[in-house]
This record gives structure tokens, sequence and C-alpha cells, in this order.
């Protein structure tokens, strides 16, 4: 109950519609880059950090363990993967530092510049003659190779949930409106949709627009509104699943784990193996026999299984814990934010984090459709990485910013 009270925050009795910017909110636009926020840091702040790097060493610890086979199989040293883990996270420990201290409501003023910029950087994936900029890997054009290679869709999670925010906040009082309040947003995140689509991955233009749709339910919109809109979309969805065999082998493989193990449901049936292997202490570290070529992306889209394997339930427990955790300490800090904006944006912060996070374990527990969904700071892959350290960071720049604790009340 707790989570759902503060998940939509009720407007004071004297002031029922909420202006779409109030004076303080407008301040932004004075404001200079690095605000003057509060030095001391409160603890959800020192929380958020202690869980940050739990996650992040414990991830490396056993992605190293899961990718060291991988490794010698193209004749790479056994730490290759967690080395460039190790790298990323410096980079992301920067950009997480930088970000805490600017003051987030800039994030208002750069909403448009960052939404624009990761539609080019989408259509630059997808359009055709640019092969070269954006190679097709396992029959999909994800990546975009500019000096270093990255990957655009998850870096317009954060783009997406600071433009739907700050447009949540300026149109509060039209938010209880299909027309005028909901179908506007849909207008722009469609493209943003379309080119992922094309890409193709519908996993993460489902991401996407999930964490988009809980930033503007959690701004005021009707929830009867999403219900409508999710019913018109299940015939699109189901044409799109069945449209293309991999997606309608995977919900095959889904419905039932047990059918066809050595081909349509082989991946999910390995990770199943790996999660029972493990019992209640674990095989022990390094131990797992399912890295070893039997499950694909261990060290990635399957590091949960992993972890349940060499460190059993008890690892399991941790992980959850810590995500769990990540959820409590986000949601508070959105509860302290000193504005609406800020309430919104640490929502979609910990939200990208905490629903990215139990959407891979649910994969790995076939408990969802086998996707690609990177576990937060865990799995490898530095645009993940960078996205969940970027969060934080603007986690980190509210929490520094927020009031004495009576607003939260």
């Amino acid at each position: 109950m707790t989570s759902i009270a503060l998940l939509r925050r009720p407007r004071a009795a004297k002031d029922p519609v909420q202006p779409p910017v109030t004076p303080r909110e407008r301040a932004y636009t004075t404001a200079p880059a690095v605000a003057a926020l509060p030095r001391e840091q409160t603890w959800e702040a020192r929380a958020l950090v202690a869980l940050t790097a739990m996650a992040f060493a414990f991830g490396l610890t056993e992605m190293y363990s899961a990718s060291s086979f991988e490794a010698a199989s193209h004749d790479l040293p056994g730490h290759y993967f967690a080395l460039k883990q190790v790298m990323g996270a410096g980079i992301g420990v920067v950009l997480a530092a930088v970000l805490s201290r600017v003051d987030y409501r800039q994030l208002r003023r750069f909403a448009w510049p960052m939404l624009a910029m990761v539609i080019v950087l989408l259509a630059l994936v997808v359009m055709p003659g640019t092969e070269a900029l954006a190679p097709r890997v396992n029959g999909a054009r994800r990546w975009l190779k500019l000096g270093i290679q990255f990957q655009p869709s998850e870096f317009a999670k954060i783009a997406l949930i600071v433009w739907t925010a700050m447009m949540a906040v300026k149109k509060a009082d039209r938010l209880h409106s299909l027309s005028k309040g909901l179908m506007p947003f849909l207008l722009v995140w469609l493209p943003i949709l379309v080119l992922v689509m094309k890409q193709p991955n519908m996993s993460a233009a489902l991401l996407l627009v999930l964490l988009a749709a809980l930033v503007l339910f959690a701004g005021g919109a009707r929830i009867g509104h999403f219900i409508l809109l999710g019913l018109l979309a299940v015939p699109v969805l189901w044409k799109l699943i069945t449209g293309e065999g991999y997606r309608a082998r995977r919900l095959a493989a889904f419905l039932d784990p047990a059918h066809d193990t050595g081909n349509v449901s082989y991946q999910i049936h390995q990770s199943l193996i790996a999660i029972g292997s493990g019992g209640l202490g674990g095989v022990g570290f390094g131990e797992s026999r399912q890295k070893y070529g039997f499950l694909p992306e261990s060290h990635n889209d399957f590091l949960f299984s992993m972890i349940a394997e060499e460190w059993g339930l008890l690892g399991v427990l941790f992980v959850v814990a810590v995500f769990a955790g990540f959820l409590v300490v986000g949601y508070r800090i959105a509860a302290r934010a000193p504005d609406r904006f800020g309430y919104l944006v640490a929502l979609g912060m910990t939200n990208l984090i905490a629903v990215s996070a139990f959407l891979h374990m649910g994969v790995a527990m076939a408990l969802l459709p086998t996707t690609g969904v990177a576990l937060p700071f865990m799995s490898s892959g530095l645009s993940a990485l960078l996205t969940s350290f970027a969060a934080v960071g603007i986690l980190l720049s509210i929490a520094r910013a927020a009031k004495d604790p009576e607003r939260a009340r």
C-alpha cells in the first residue's frame, strides 16, 4: 500500500487542480547549470549509493565467473568482459557524480533536445545505407558505432522519462482527458516506439512505453484510459508476435518450457536447470556448469540464472533485496522531492532500475517470455550500465534538493 500511495501523490485539498508550472518550478530557467544544492547528504542518498555499490560489486563478481568461458572461447583473457565492465563503471561513476551535482530542474530545459537527439540516433540505426554505423548483429540492428559502440534505445529511456515528466507537469490540468491529455503524449512516443520496433527490438519498445506510462499515471492520467488503449493494442501486438517466427517461438516456449527443449525452449530450459541446480547455497563461485556453452548469454540476459546456480537461494534473496531496496529508497526520494517535476522524474528513474531488474528475473525464471533485458549494474553491457548510473545520479540530485521530511507526509 505504501508503494501505491507514493506512486500517486495527492494534491492539496485547497488546490484540486495543480497549475501547469508554478513560479517556484519556473525558477529553473534562471538557475545556474550547477545549482547550490545542499552539501549534506540525506540517508536516502547514502542508502542509494550503498545499494549501487553492492549491486555492482556482486554483479561484477558473478559476471566475471559467467563470462570467463565465453571470453576464452574467443581466445580472449578470462577477465576480458569483467575488465570492460570496470572501465564502463568508471565512466558511469563520473557521470553519476556530475549529474548529482547538477540541479535536476535543468533537465526540463533539455527535455526536448534530449528527445530529438534520441530520435536522430534511433533513425540512424535503422536507416538504409547506414550499415557501416549500425551493423546487423544476430539479425538485428540495435547498436551504433560512433567511436564507441552503444545502444541508443537504452539512452531513450532517460530521455523519454524526463520529457514525459516535463510535459505531465506542464499539462497537469489536461491529463484527465483522453483526447487532450493522453493522446498528445502517444503521438510523441509513437515515432520512438516505431524506430525501436524496426531494429527489431519489441521488448525494448514495450519497456519504453511502460516506463513512460508509469510516469504519466503518477502525474494524474486516468488508469481507465491506459486500460482502454491497452485493450486496443492487443490485436496489434498479437499480429506483431505471430508475424515474426522468432517471437511466436518465444511465446510458445514461455507457454510450455518443457516442449522441444532442444530447440524452441532450449534457452529457458537451460536457465531453469541453472536455477534449480543452485539449491540453498549454490554450487560455489566459479563452479557453474551452465556457463560452459550450455546457457547462451549467461553473462548478460541470463546473469540471474548464473547467480542462482552459483549462490543458490541465498544469492537470489540478496539480489531481490537489493532491488527492492532501490524501489523503497527511490520512492522515498520521490515523495520528498521539492516539486512535482522532481517527484515524477524520481519515480521514473526508480522504475527504470527496479522494473528492469524484476523483468530480468522474471525472464530467467520463465515467468515472462524470453527477451533481452539487462540486470542493472550487473549484466555485461556499456549502454545499460551507463543508463543505470545516470539514473542514480539524477536520483541523488533530487535527494540533495529535497525539502524537510515533513513534506513527504
